[in-house]
């Protein structure tokens, strides 16, 4: 048998790199019929699997360079819309949308004046108070803010920010604990010897955050984009790369969802053998499905522990 553990072939002067992207699958949440939206940043539209059908079609276009997804906890479709992969053309904001009525209302756009860099992903209390994430990735000449920061919204629509530099440095994923006690937040910047960390913060009732926490450091390889918590508040978390993108971020951490415990403890790694994964989602009609988007593609895999999401309650199982 030939020996296919070779190098490349003569006049071969490199491996290949990626010369365009066709997609850029993001943001997945499942609705309460078990529908699966989610973005595709590159071409500016939100899909949606059908839970029956089994086919996606598209459910917004121009999305506004819609990043993360979630469903708040009356059932109404959360999304930030972003500024990356674009001659600056995102609408930078935070809308909500009624899927009964189709109506959209813009929650947030501007701090204290100025458009938001990029809003990336949010999170959603019970109680109706949110979490947004506000990082620069794709070209930071087109910051009006001079801050990477965390945000909250209000009730009463007041936005404050809670998080910025030096405490973080370029927040991302973000997301709860089931008791709504724990806020956790990726912070992953790809700069030399920038974090690639996830932390902990006590969540109190009003909203504010206080305790940081390291749970898991992924330096030197590609930190956290996306994650979800399940039912019994393990998180799962989307990171790394098959290649290294840069003396910066190598792939010592291999692509997948990595299942970690609020004390840090790695369990296990759901392998995804694509560049680059990006985020995670429960859904399935016992929350047992996790949904993985990773470049073009979205995968599913089941598990035994439910997942947690605010507008749903886990199937006992």
């Amino acid at each position: 048998m030939a020996n296919f553990d070779i190098g490349l072939p003569p006049g071969v002067l490199a491996a290949p790199t990626t010369a365009a992207g066709v997609a850029f699958t993001e943001g997945p949440a499942c609705d309460v019929k078990g529908n699966l939206y989610f973005t595709d940043i590159v071409n500016n539209r939100i899909l949606v699997l059908d839970a029956e059908a089994k086919y996606y079609r598209v459910f917004r276009s121009p999305s506004g360079r819609a990043n993360g997804l979630l469903f708040d906890a009356q059932g109404r479709l959360l999304a930030c819309e972003g500024n990356e992969f674009c001659p600056n053309d995102g609408n930078r904001r935070i809308t909500r949308t009624n899927l009964t009525t189709g109506a959209v209302e813009v929650l947030t756009d501007r701090y204290d004046g100025k458009r938001y860099n990029a809003p990336n992903d949010i999170a959603a209390c019970s109680n109706g108070q949110l979490f947004f994430t506000d990082p620069c990735y794709w070209d930071r000449s087109t910051m009006e803010l001079d801050h990477d920061s965390v945000y909250r919204i209000d009730l009463d629509g007041t936005v404050t920010r809670v998080l910025t530099q030096p405490q973080i440095q370029r927040p991302n994923g973000i997301a709860l604990s089931p008791d709504e006690k724990t806020l956790y937040l990726v912070d992953s910047c790809p700069i030399a010897n920038g974090h690639r960390k996830i932390w902990s913060f006590d969540l109190a009732s009003d909203g504010t955050l206080s305790h940081q926490k390291l749970v898991i450091d992924f330096a030197p390889g590609r930190g956290g984009d996306g994650m979800c918590v399940d039912s019994q508040g393990t998180l799962y978390i989307a990171a790394g790369v098959s290649h290294a993108r840069s003396a910066n971020e190598t792939n010592e951490v291999l692509p997948g969802v990595y299942a970690v415990r609020p004390d840090g403890i790695l369990l296990g790694r759901i392998p995804v053998f694509e560049d680059v994964i990006t985020n995670c989602t429960w859904g399935g009609a016992d929350l047992r499905t996790l949904y993985i988007t990773a470049g073009k593609t979205v995968y599913q895999v089941r598990v035994d522990v439910p997942g947690w999401v605010v507008h749903r309650q886990p199937v006992s199982v």
